[in-house]
């Protein structure tokens, strides 16, 4: 069986993690077929966004067991590259062109909650947990912390990345880790509301925003933060995209994206 489900419907690609007897639980396996995945979702033109979820009762479980019985026996440079495919693979998540939808239906761990905070957006079923488990196993989150502090803030992930307790879907969307808690039931219907409201956007405007985000967040207001963002409005507003966006509007049609 394979290790992630990729469906692909249009412009929207879903990634499901597939092992739900070991609560999509990762190896190196799933960490490679995540990479190879969005990298490709990377050169795709055609795509406008991609969900990520599991199939079976958790999200994502953390780091398989049998997994890290082998890297128990691991010297520090078999460690040092087997941690750098997993910094990597959350990189190419977090690099990926168009928007990412969490769909966070079932619990949430370790890891798991690193993939959770490399999704631009996400969706969590109310009764979900989360844990930042890595201290209990004399580890910590290192690889997945730089996207995690991003996702919740820094005095937050003091507390959940030191006492490793569990906390809810509704805590998680206190901190802002969450953007959104629906049941159980509704967290579908919920995610196809997303895609559908990003695939009405410009294609390109939206890459342009999540880039945006990307480049600004932690920068200072500086005279040439000033000068990029003004050539980048002066880009967008010249290109195709960006006159027929205006002319539509202005013209009160659908534009032709749509």
């Amino acid at each position: 069986m394979p290790m992630l489900d990729v469906q692909r419907d249009g412009p929207v690609a879903r990634v499901y993690l597939n092992r739900p007897d070991v609560r999509n639980a990762f190896n190196d396996g799933v960490i490679a077929e995540l990479a190879v995945a969005f990298l490709g979702f990377a050169e795709d033109p055609d795509l406008r966004v991609v969900v990520l979820g599991g199939h079976g009762k958790a999200f994502c479980a953390g780091a398989d067991l049998n997994w890290m019985r082998a890297m128990a026996d691991y010297d520090w440079a078999q460690n040092k590259a087997d941690a750098q495919a997993l910094a990597d693979m959350l990189w190419v998540i977090h690099r990926c062109p168009v928007p990412v939808i969490g769909r966070i239906h079932g619990d949430c761990y370790a890891g798991g909650v690193g993939l959770a905070a490399v999704c631009d957006i996400v969706l969590a079923a109310e009764g979900v947990n989360f844990c930042l488990s890595e201290a209990k196993l004399g580890l910590l989150p290192a690889t997945i912390g730089p996207y995690v502090i991003r996702a919740m803030g820094e005095r937050a992930a003091q507390r959940w990345f030191t006492t490793a307790e569990r906390f809810s879907a509704a805590e998680a969307h206190r901190l802002g880790f969450v953007h959104e808690l629906c049941p159980a039931g509704e967290i579908d219907a919920k995610v196809q509301g997303l895609v559908d409201a990003l695939v009405a956007n410009g294609p390109a405007a939206v890459k342009a925003c999540k880039k945006l985000v990307q480049d600004l967040a932690g920068e200072p207001l500086s005279a040439a933060l000033r000068e990029d963002t003004a050539r980048r409005i002066a880009d967008i507003r010249g290109s195709a995209e960006g006159k027929e966006g205006v002319s539509s509007f202005l013209q009160k049609r659908a534009p032709s994206w749509i």
